[in-house]
């Protein structure tokens, strides 16, 4: 089974936050895991802000982000179609990013003989991949 898991999950792999044992779990039991392309730099991002609200100390942050770039070698990060992102950022009123993991989501379900699961902390987002025919992780 492949996981696909937008930036929110992937972002509980290296810090400890609620449903983080949850992910973890989720991505051991996977056969491959997946994500946009935007993921990493969104990723880089969010941990970038929690040093620099000190939420992570310098060193732990070095760390992190050291993990994050090795372990990207081993994510298939997929190319988004702009146009099936935009078609549902208007259809279900999603943010810009959100709809590119759902894009990338919805063009890797879409190959054949592929199990996919779908994990993402956005209530929003979880809706509208539903919505698509999406299986969720929950």
């Amino acid at each position: 089974m492949i996981l696909y898991c937008d930036t929110s999950s992937l972002v509980k792999l290296y810090i400890d936050e609620t449903y983080s044992v949850d992910v973890r779990s989720w991505v051991r039991g996977a056969d491959m895991i997946a994500t946009s392309r935007v993921a990493l730099p969104e990723m880089v991002s969010a941990l970038t802000r929690r040093c620099n609200n000190r939420d992570l100390d310098r060193q732990l942050y070095e760390l992190l982000l050291q993990s994050v770039r090795s372990d990207w070698q081993h994510i298939l990060a997929l190319d988004v179609d702009e146009q099936l992102a935009a078609d549902l950022a208007q259809r279900h009123g999603l943010r810009g990013y959100d709809s590119v993991h759902l894009a990338s989501a919805l063009r890797l379900s879409g190959r054949q003989h592929i199990s996919m699961q779908f994990s993402a902390f956005d209530e929003h987002l979880v809706r509208a991949a539903a919505t698509e025919g999406l299986s969720v992780m929950q």
